[in-house]
């Protein structure tokens, strides 16, 4: 099997979960990138400037544009590192190394934003900065992935068991708009940290207060952040007591129901998310999924992105003429 057999039959869309036209532009985006930090390890490993011309010394034994291909297939498929390098009939590492170095490069891309190819979001300020601007209400919530279970008797083994899942998990959170789109994925916490814990932790506190005009939709997990920020975040409202009369029960149902609805586009997001293998459960080491989930939730967003934004129609009566006999 040759290398050129390999790249053609790796880049359909059913492996890298891209299309063909969004591979070529990662590719020509991350050149660049992957070039600079290349130079910058080679000159660090020489402790000073190149002494042959650009180009001499090794060869690659995979080009830049597999080693693309192999980090995206290993993204969407989560297939072995030994089945890839069997593939392009190279050695595992070499095939580890590419993945190495093409991950990070995925993760630091940052999360597209829809009508505006030219803006990425990579940190919480940046989104709540383009929510304030363009009067965007959040959607937030926590999906977790089942990871490997620490070794016995190391320090720490308990902080990855989750209280809902009952498994070893990571915890991420997803930031969408009202369509699904996913703006920002990030604080990832071990399992056992409860959400709203994890996002304290990366300072949206402090954002709300900072933007005061932005508005977030929420499920029960963030109580506290509702009960602090009653006028931007919006929680479940709390459930009458059982001796509470009727009506105000199915109120209770109502606008239960209807503030599910409201945040319901960010379940979808993470369910998009989940469409990748090492999202649904993670093999690797655990180090290694945050850059992980970001690089998916990059990859994702730029699809997301380009879906037209739907328009809810006007519920204003309009007064219809009198028919004429």
């Amino acid at each position: 099997m040759t290398k050129k057999w390999a790249r053609a039959a790796l880049s359909h869309p059913a492996f890298t979960g891209v299309s063909r036209a969004h591979l070529g532009g990662l590719i020509e985006e991350l050149a660049g990138p992957w070039q600079a930090r290349r130079e910058s390890a080679l000159h660090q490993r020489r402790g000073g400037k190149r002494h042959r011309a650009a180009g001499a010394g090794r060869k690659h034994e995979l080009v830049f544009t597999d080693r693309v291909l192999v980090a995206l297939v290993h993204l969407r498929t989560q297939l072995p590192h030994a089945a890839l390098a069997e593939l392009y009939t190279v050695g595992r590492s070499t095939v580890t190394e590419a993945i190495g170095e093409i991950r990070p490069l995925l993760a630091d891309r940052g999360f597209a934003v829809p009508g505006q190819s030219e803006l990425r979001l990579r940190t919480l300020a940046d989104v709540f900065a383009y929510a304030d601007a363009e009067r965007v209400t959040l959607r937030i919530d926590g999906t977790e992935t089942q990871v490997r279970r620490p070794k016995a008797h190391r320090s720490g083994r308990c902080a990855f068991v989750s209280g809902k899942k009952k498994q070893n998990t990571m915890k991420t959170t997803t930031i969408s708009d009202g369509q699904g789109r996913t703006l920002w994925s990030g604080a990832d916490r071990p399992g056992r940290m409860h959400d709203q814990t994890a996002m304290r932790t990366e300072g949206i506190a402090e954002q709300f207060r900072l933007h005061p005009d932005v508005r977030a939709e929420v499920d029960e997990g963030y109580r506290g952040l509702a009960n602090e920020f009653p006028e931007q975040v919006s929680a479940p409202p709390k459930k009458p007591k059982e001796d509470a009369p009727l009506g105000d029960q199915y109120a209770w149902r109502e606008q239960r129901r209807r503030q599910s609805s409201a945040r319901i586009c960010v379940d979808h997001a993470n369910a998009e998310h989940k469409q990748w293998r090492p999202l649904q459960r993670f093999l690797g080491r655990r180090e290694h999924y945050p850059a992980t989930h970001r690089a998916v939730a990059s990859l994702v967003s730029d699809r997301a992105a380009q879906r037209p934004t739907r328009r809810k129609p006007s519920t204003e009566l309009v007064p219809v003429s009198p028919m004429t006999r």
